[in-house]
């Protein structure tokens, strides 16, 4: 049975929220700790939380259970920063599924369909491609070069994508938030 991490990008400053996105409420949970949950339940492991700005804050106030928090001391260079954290510390798997905390509409089924292929697989919405993502560890190289914020989005630009329905939710204003809580709380 292949064995398959997540990280989880928790990094950023939510300037356009203005405060911690990581910490909106959505339902019994805030959004990083849904995040969590949902890796957990589809079994990955490790499930690896990348957090930056206002990371005490944060770890203080999620319960994560057994993730492994890692700070990204270099979270201003953007996200690709966070996946070289966060995949780096990655040992003995056959893959892993990057994700956002701040895209509600991730399911566990989403994660295992991404993942089943053993290809690398992004999620498609809005018209485009991006993450949650499954990338084998053959491309884990590829991951450990990425720069700036543009991510693994040209990793993605040929890859297999799945529908995610809900996927262009991302919550990134207050009115993204509320939209998410009346969806899902």
């Amino acid at each position: 049975m292949r064995r398959i991490g997540a990280v989880i990008l928790a990094a950023g400053a939510s300037r356009r929220l203005g405060e911690p996105k990581q910490l909106g409420k959505v339902g019994a949970e805030n959004l990083l700790e849904r995040s969590v949950r949902v890796a957990h339940e589809v079994g990955f492991s490790p499930v690896i939380v990348v957090l930056g700005a206002s990371a005490e804050s944060i770890e203080a106030a999620c319960e994560l259970g057994d993730a492994e928090v890692l700070i990204n001391e270099s979270w201003n260079e953007g996200m690709g920063a966070s996946v070289r954290v966060g995949v780096g510390a990655l040992r003995d798997v056959d893959g892993c599924v990057l994700m956002t905390c701040d895209m509600p509409a991730v399911t566990p089924t989403h994660l295992r369909t991404l993942s089943a292929s053993g290809e690398v697989t992004g999620s498609a919405y809005a018209g485009r491609r991006g993450v949650p993502a499954y990338f084998p560890a053959s491309s884990f190289d590829d991951l450990m070069k990425l720069r700036g914020d543009a991510g693994a989005k040209d990793l993605l630009r040929s890859a297999p994508c799945v529908a995610l329905a809900g996927g262009e939710l991302d919550v990134d204003t207050i009115e993204d938030l509320e939209r998410a809580r009346a969806l899902f709380g």
